[in-house]
């Protein structure tokens, strides 16, 4: 094979700024070349400038720079022996960055010996080739890698559309789980669903990072769902339960957390502390554990009120629907002995959005409720 010489052009294009761009096309792929010699950089233009928008830079700094700004570079050739950065150096460099560690580095120098393309793979790079280079060699090596690259953007996007598509049915599972352990007391699993976005409120005015704050919204609707594991004449019962019974009704908060299981994806870990916790009271004599304080995990805290406040608000079987008023009144005097006191006031202070979050939810009669189900479920 011939090696390909090119003159290089005059005036420099590049000689006072270190970098050199040519117009864009957007349907090529973007190749930044470094080289402090403008006579290989016209080289590795001659063979690639049909095909390719190129970058150019001649020192290290200017490299960098350019890695990182619009249109960004599908691939970088790199020269090692440079003035002040090496090539090395640049590479390791774009490999720590953020914004470039994901751009391929493909190293074109003199230096042949086999530590020098050690060096140039241990510091990232996915290819090296030799100088003088061979026309067909580049376009083959460049071609390959920008191929390479853009499958893996493929597989990806991919993988990242499929992860999800299974937390969206995972979520869609928990929303429509947390609706059925409520189902026999509340048919419209309106409860659920005002209560999840109380605890967003709540979970936001209390300082819980964005991230948490999600996971939460998602896992509140678990909270009853130990409710599945309670007989119905208890579930249901129109007045005061007996001690017996309020046993067997104490249990639903430990069935809940055996229902969900140990996991570590956050969600279903959020999710059994929540159904464990939400009957815990801040003085202690709450169940199941009796735990007092902030020895009761913070989500359970949030979610004891959002719970409470709702099903207040809320008819059932058994009680009355209360005002607002009074439902605020019984979050107050019980602040410090049922509920952490700090958060009281906090949800208090939301009560404006909480209340716009219950008339966009609000409870339909159950007939239409059920005729909404069947609608649902028909083929």
């Amino acid at each position: 094979m011939q090696d390909i010489k090119v003159t290089p052009p005059s005036p420099n294009p590049f000689a006072t700024t270190g970098s050199f761009q040519l117009g864009h096309d957007p349907s090529k792929p973007v190749v930044l070349i470094v080289d402090d010699t403008p006579f290989n950089i016209d080289v590795l233009r001659g063979v690639l400038s049909t095909q390719y928008t190129l970058k150019v830079a001649t020192n290290g700094e200017k490299a960098l720079a350019l890695a990182k700004t619009y249109p960004q570079p599908e691939l970088v050739l790199l020269d090692v022996m440079m003035p002040g950065m090496d090539g090395y150096e640049v590479c390791r460099r774009l490999k720590q960055g953020d914004e470039t560690q994901h751009i391929p580095v493909m190293f074109v120098t003199s230096l042949s010996e086999v530590e020098d393309e050690r060096r140039g793979f241990d510091c990232g790079a996915v290819d090296y080739i030799t100088k003088p280079v061979s026309a067909p060699l580049v376009q083959a090596r460049v071609a390959t890698q920008l191929r390479l690259c853009a499958h893996e953007r493929h597989l990806t996007e991919l993988v990242k559309t499929r992860t999800m598509e299974l937390e969206a049915t995972r979520l869609e599972i928990i929303r429509r789980l947390g609706r059925a352990a409520e189902f026999k007391d509340d048919e419209a699993g309106q409860h659920v669903i005002r209560m999840s976005h109380y605890t967003r409120l709540l979970a936001e005015a209390a300082g819980m990072p964005a991230e948490e704050v999600e996971v939460l919204f998602n896992a509140a609707p678990m909270h009853d769902i130990g409710k599945i594991g309670i007989p119905e004449a208890i579930l249901l019962k129109p007045g005061k339960l007996t001690e017996d019974e309020w046993k067997v009704m104490r249990k639903h908060p430990a069935i809940g957390a055996g229902i969900i299981g140990r996991h570590e994806h956050p969600l279903l870990h959020t999710a059994r502390i929540v159904a464990l916790t939400h009957h815990e009271k801040w003085d202690g004599s709450g169940y199941p554990r009796g735990l007092a304080g902030e020895a009761i995990p913070l989500c359970g805290r949030i979610v004891a009120i959002a719970d409470v406040f709702d099903a207040l608000l809320s008819e059932r079987p058994y009680k009355k629907a209360w005002p607002v008023e009074q439902a605020v009144k019984f979050l107050r005097d019980n602040a410090g002995s049922h509920f952490d006191p700090r958060l009281v006031e906090l949800f208090i202070g939301c009560l404006p959005e909480v209340l716009k979050v219950r008339a966009l939810h609000a409870d339909l009669p159950s007939s239409e409720t059920l005729g909404a189900y069947a609608e649902d479920a028909s083929l």
